[in-house]
C-alpha cells in the first residue's frame, strides 16, 4: 500500500495592520480595500474613491483605534490566531502540518501556503475561519488561496471548507464561552452583532435571484432560496445561539455592524441600535458577536470601548462584550473536527 499522503491544514483569517501607526495602516488598508470584492465599484470609480477619500483620511483615524487595542504580542486578531493554529496543531500532530495566514497583510496567503510546502505537504486542507460566507470574506480568500497555487507548475490538491454558521461544533463552541459571561452580566437584553455588508453585494450572492432584501422578514427562517444569504446566515446563526443559551425570544435582537461609506447596507444597524435601546430604558446590554472567531478592531473597539461609550451616554448602566472564540479550549476541539471532516470528503 502506498504511504498516506502528508496533509498540510492552513487557518485563513481577515488580516491586520503590521502596527498601530498611520503608515502601516495606509498599506493594510491599500491592499484591503482595492479588492474588488470588497469595494465592487468600476475599477476606476474604486481608485478614485480610495486614493482620494478613504486613504487621504481613514488612515490616522484607524491608527488610533488600532492603538487602543494593541497589546505586547501585537493585534489580539494576530495573536489570537496565532494561537488557536497553536493549539490545533498540538492536537493535529500526528495528521496535519498546521499554519495560519492572513487575507490582508502578514503573514500572507502565500508565505503560509510556502511554509507547507516547504513540509513537504501533498496535499492541502484550507479553513477560512468566517462563519457566514460573503464574497468580500470568504470567497475572496478562496481566490487568492486558487491563485498562489496555481501559480507552480505541480498544482497541490485542495480540499477548502466554507461557511460553518450552522456547525453545531461552531454554535455549541460559542454557547460554552457566552454563557458564564451572560450569566454574569445580568443583560437586560443581549446583542448579537454581525459585520454588515453593503445591500448590493448581499443582492449580487442572492443564489435565488431576487429573494434576499425582498421582504422585511425575509432572513426569518434557512430555506432554499437564503441558504446563500449571509444575512439569513447571521439570522440563522443568532437564533440557534438563543436557543442554546436560553434566551426569550424577545430577549436578543440581531444587528450589524462596521459599515463604511453612505450607501445602504444591510440593517438594522449596531451603533444606532445601541443608543436608540438605551433610550428605550435598556439599562444593561451584552453583546455577542458570532461573526468573528477571534477578537479584533471590530469586537474589543468598536464594541467594546466606542459602543460602550454611547450606549453610556445614551442613558445605560454597563455594556459587556462577550469575548470571541480565540483559542478556547473548545474551539480548538471545533477546529480540529471541522478540519478532520473537511479532509475526509
Amino acid at each position: 500500500m502506498p504511504p498516506p499522503l502528508k496533509k498540510g491544514l492552513l487557518l485563513i483569517n481577515l488580516g491586520t495592520p503590521d502596527a498601530p501607526t498611520t503608515p502601516a495602516v495606509r498599506r493594510f488598508l491599500r491592499e484591503f480595500l482595492s479588492d474588488p470584492r470588497v469595494i465592487d465599484l468600476q475599477p476606476i470609480a474604486r481608485w478614485l474613491l480610495l486614493n482620494l477619500v478613504i486613504l487621504p483620511l481613514r488612515p490616522s483615524r484607524s491608527a488610533a483605534a488600532y492603538a487602543k487595542i494593541w497589546t505586547e504580542r501585537g493585534s489580539p486578531l494576530l495573536f489570537h490566531t496565532a494561537d488557536l493554529a497553536a493549539k490545533v496543531a498540538q492536537e493535529l500532530e500526528s495528521e496535519f502540518e498546521v499554519e495560519f495566514a492572513m487575507r490582508y497583510g502578514n503573514p500572507s496567503i502565500r508565505s503560509g501556503v510556502d511554509r507547507l510546502r516547504r513540509k513537504r505537504i501533498q496535499e492541502l486542507v484550507a479553513l477560512p475561519l468566517y462563519p457566514q460566507r460573503a464574497a468580500s470574506s470568504t470567497a475572496s480568500s478562496l481566490s487568492e488561496l486558487y491563485r498562489v497555487l496555481g501559480e507552480p507548475w505541480e498544482v497541490l490538491p485542495l480540499k477548502a471548507g466554507g461557511a460553518f454558521f450552522s456547525e453545531p461544533d461552531f454554535l455549541d463552541a460559542w454557547a460554552q464561552v457566552a454563557a458564564p459571561v451572560l450569566k454574569a452580566a445580568r443583560a437586560d437584553r443581549v446583542l448579537f452583532s454581525f459585520h454588515g455588508l453593503p445591500e448590493r453585494q448581499v443582492k449580487k450572492s442572492d443564489p435565488s435571484g431576487g429573494h434576499c432584501l425582498a421582504s422585511a422578514d425575509c432572513c426569518e427562517s434557512l430555506a432554499q432560496a437564503t441558504l446563500g444569504c449571509y444575512r439569513a446566515q447571521a439570522f440563522h446563526t443568532a437564533r440557534a445561539l438563543a436557543q442554546r443559551l436560553g434566551l426569550p425570544p424577545g430577549g436578543y435582537e440581531v444587528t450589524f455592524q462596521s459599515r463604511l461609506g453612505r450607501t445602504p447596507w444591510i440593517e438594522p444597524y449596531t451603533d444606532l441600535r445601541l443608543i436608540e435601546l438605551a433610550k428605550q430604558g435598556t439599562r444593561r446590554m451584552a453583546v455577542v458577536c458570532p461573526a468573528f472567531v477571534a477578537d479584533c478592531l471590530e469586537t474589543v473597539e468598536e464594541i467594546g470601548i466606542r459602543g460602550r461609550e454611547s450606549f453610556l451616554a445614551a442613558g445605560g448602566e454597563e455594556l459587556v462584550l462577550v469575548p470571541s472564540l480565540n483559542a478556547n479550549p473548545v474551539w480548538v476541539q471545533a477546529v480540529v473536527r471541522m478540519a478532520r471532516r473537511i479532509s475526509s470528503k
